[in-house]
């Protein structure tokens, strides 16, 4: 199956590390013209550095997704060349640094921190893009969210098992939103990858016999990469998928 991305505009969130960069990167290495961004600006200049040097386009930009007017100047930057926004990848997210506790040891603030971060930022920036592609007639919007909003949050953070669950519900009604404009809208729901610092202190907070049991719980028995999530990614936002809306598609190894 070749997929390529000659002429499109993509943008993705959350871009500065881990499944961001994997997914800048794939795109950027099959033509596409990249839009990456996040706030963690020095390491999205590292994912810039990347896919120029495997002879990819990607620009970047520093961008809060919880920020509406912010979100809104990034996706017209972006969509000045072509018209439009061919592909969003909303890959921003995350626990923001958030740790598992009881139910009521949870503020509002920590609560409304993840939903804004995981689900209202996504709904930001498909707002944003969507005229574009009603325009074109045509685009991919790819969500990524998590085991955790198919089933529990394994660090037990509720906030962040709802939001993403919520993200799962977005992309549902989006796709039938948007469908009659020739606008896909698919979920991809990652398990555990050690992609970033985050999941990296989760790992070791397993110790020896908790990443035993963790993986051992993998029908393939080992972890994935972020460039597993990456080829999902690709195969959503290809025209190899044009009568597929409204999913959500689990890489996880199996359970």
């Amino acid at each position: 199956m070749n997929i390529d991305f000659k002429g499109k505009t993509v943008v993705v969130t959350g871009a500065a590390h881990g499944f961001g960069r994997a997914i800048s990167l794939a795109f950027a290495e099959r033509g596409a013209s990249v839009w990456a961004c996040d706030v963690v600006e020095d390491e999205l200049q590292e994912t810039r550095k990347v896919c120029r040097s495997a002879g990819g386009n990607c620009d970047v930009r520093a961008v809060d997704v919880r920020d509406r007017e912010a979100v809104g100047r990034f996706a017209a930057e972006a969509a000045k060349t072509a018209g439009c926004v061919h592909v969003l990848v909303n890959n921003a997210g995350g626990v923001l640094g958030q740790v598992g506790k009881p139910i009521e040891g949870v503020t509002p603030a920590e609560w409304q921190a993840i939903f804004d971060v995981n689900t209202t930022g996504a709904f930001f920036m498909a707002q944003a893009v969507a005229p574009g592609m009603k325009a074109k007639r045509y685009g991919r919007i790819v969500n990524i969210s998590s085991g955790a909003g198919l089933g529990v949050s394994l660090t037990g953070i509720q906030a962040y098992a709802s939001a993403k669950a919520a993200q799962i519900g977005l992309t549902r009604q989006l796709a039938h939103e948007l469908g009659a404009w020739g606008i896909t809208v698919n979920n991809i729901a990652p398990g555990f990858v050690r992609s970033n610092p985050t999941t990296e202190k989760q790992w070791e907070a397993y110790g020896e016999a908790g990443q035993k049991e963790l993986v051992d719980r993998i029908a393939l028995k080992r972890l994935g990469t972020p460039e597993d999530i990456a080829w999902g990614v690709l195969f959503f936002a290809s025209d190899h998928a044009g009568w597929i809306t409204g999913q959500v598609l689990s890489i996880d190894g199996g359970k």
